[in-house]
């Protein structure tokens, strides 16, 4: 049950911050969808760093993984709303923003979760 509530805790955490990017960017943004964008890749990022540092040293909790990857990672990034934004994309013909934030974003989410485990090394 302590699992479940780290996870809890972590997505709730998660889940404000996405909701409170999402707003900041929603206006000065319009045309792209920047803040799904940047939660994606900043989590990719926390991510792999945190995986990194978790296979490097053992002191770092399983706790900590759970509420750092699972919990606040799952709720901060989201697959769905990228989804929906590609196909807001299509449906608007703006066929260059859906390939630069599909592509970027695997592109770009791939490469933060290496540099996360890269920079995990250097600790």
């Amino acid at each position: 049950m302590k699992h479940v509530l780290l996870v809890f805790l972590g997505g709730g955490l998660g889940s404000a911050l996405r909701y409170l990017v999402g707003r900041w960017t929603e206006n000065a943004f319009a045309l792209f969808p920047f803040g799904t964008f940047i939660v994606n890749i900043a989590g990719c990022l926390i991510i792999g760093a945190i995986l990194g540092i978790s296979l490097r040293f053992s002191s770092f909790s399983q706790n900590t993984v759970l509420f750092i990857a699972t919990g606040f990672c799952g709720g901060f990034t989201t697959f769905s709303a990228f989804a929906y934004e590609n196909y807001a994309l299509l449906k608007n013909g703006d066929y260059l923003s859906f390939s630069f934030y599909t592509f970027g974003s695997l592109a770009l989410g791939f490469g933060a979760v290496l540099i996360g485990l890269w920079l995990s090394r250097l600790i």
